[in-house]
């Protein structure tokens, strides 16, 4: 990939320091962090008062449209740390029969990798790159292994990921074939995670699992900052995001704050839904039972791979955005989902993945509810490409020697 001008300027960025998100401890910047001394995840916070004397929205508006534009509002302070291989800002698709006139769907099966877990691996390769970490290790269900396989692998950092057993095999073949050791556990994602974790306890590895290291959250965040610039400086009624570790929609709540500090956009917010499947739900029984801490899921299962997540970290930031939103965590059933996957491709010609059609289960079923009116501007994320998921056989043949039975095609 050659650098487009975007990436070889020259521009600050105003990072200040970092913060524990759940006592508001304050800890230096450019140094090695993992969480804080809470055991809670680090938040890179900004001068944006310093910054908004120094870039205006419009010039944001005018860059070449890719993840790095937002280079002021981001962790990498060396334009010679970047790590890229192309991260587009993704496209609004409507989805007007499956969903509604006012539905679209974010697309993050565009960027590299195949998924929006390259967003935050890629800012989180890059920090690590920049702070001279040399070997990483994580666990994942499939795409955050592949994203970061990929990036490290890009500038030299060793990398151990270890997955679920049964994780799809697409996603195990390409983590290898990225430069990965790649090991398979008989186990969920937090056993592969207790395994990095103990691994980093020994000095094997730096962890880089979900909200573990500060930096993820600063790439997922794009997602919300993209969402702004795409709308014209509004934001949606609703988004509806498939909801696992919350990387995304914890960054996406933090790029808004971030926007309207620097007077770009207004106070107003989406309704955020945080969308799990039935038989992986921690999120919605925590926020069912109003409370701020989500019990281990147990026997978690679905065919949402990204989304079985029994324990996620960040769990209180996850709920703490949701409701202040006004939103909900709702979950949907395998078959909601798969008929939504089915709706999709065959209706509006999107092919979803699983966790992306967890999303549109979810909209119908906040529609039926009351929750959303089908006026509402709503934003669906299909966080990967439906091509790496298994799909229906098509088994029809013709046998070009013998006599065609047109009527019958």
């Amino acid at each position: 990939m050659t650098l487009n001008s975007n990436l070889v300027e020259h521009r600050p960025t105003f990072v200040t320091n970092l913060e524990c998100s759940l006592t508001g401890e304050v800890y230096e910047a450019d140094q090695v962090h993992g969480q804080s001394s809470a055991g809670r995840p680090l938040l890179v916070r900004y001068d944006l008062d310093a910054m908004r004397t120094q870039v205006t929205r419009d010039e944001i508006a005018a860059r070449p449209t890719d993840l790095w534009r937002w280079r002021e509002l981001l962790p990498v302070r060396a334009t010679t740390d970047i790590v890229s291989l192309g991260e587009i800002e993704t496209p609004l698709v409507p989805l007007l029969k499956a969903g509604g006139a006012n539905v679209l769907v974010k697309d993050e099966g565009r960027l590299p990798t195949g998924s929006f877990k390259a967003r935050g691996l890629v800012m989180a390769v890059a920090m690590a790159k920049a702070l001279g970490i040399t070997r990483i290790a994580m666990p994942t269900n499939g795409n955050a292994g592949a994203a970061l396989a990929a990036y490290a692998s890009r500038c030299g950092i060793e990398t151990i990921v270890f997955c679920p057993a049964d994780t799809p095999e697409i996603n195990v073949r390409e983590i290898a074939m990225q430069g990965a050791r790649v090991w398979r556990v008989n186990g969920l994602i937090d056993d592969c995670g207790a395994i990095v974790g103990e691994g980093a306890r020994q000095g094997r590895w730096f962890d880089f699992s979900t909200l573990k290291e500060p930096y993820r959250i600063e790439g997922k965040k794009t997602m919300g900052l993209e969402l702004a610039a795409q709308l014209g400086w509004t934001l949606p009624k609703a988004i509806f995001y498939p909801t696992g570790g919350g990387t995304g929609l914890i960054g996406m709540w933090k790029a808004f704050a971030e926007l309207e500090a620097l007077g770009w956009i207004g106070s107003e917010r989406p309704k955020m839904f945080a969308v799990q499947a039935a038989g992986c739900a921690p999120i919605v029984k925590a926020f069912e039972d109003g409370v701020e801490h989500a019990d281990r899921w147990e026997d978690a299962h679905t065919v949402a791979a990204g989304i079985r997540v029994p324990r996620a970290v960040g769990d209180f930031l996850i709920l703490r955005a949701v409701r202040e939103s006004g939103g909900r965590a709702l979950a949907v059933s395998d078959a909601a989902i798969l008929d939504a996957v089915d709706d999709a491709a065959r209706q509006d010609g999107l092919l979803l993945c699983p966790e992306g059609g967890a999303t549109l289960a979810a909209y119908r079923q906040a529609l039926a509810d009351g929750l959303v009116a089908a006026e509402d501007s709503t934003i669906l994320f299909n966080c990967a490409t439906g091509l790496k998921y298994p799909m229906p056989e098509a088994p029809q043949a013709l046998d070009r020697h013998a006599l065609i039975d047109w009527d019958a095609l």
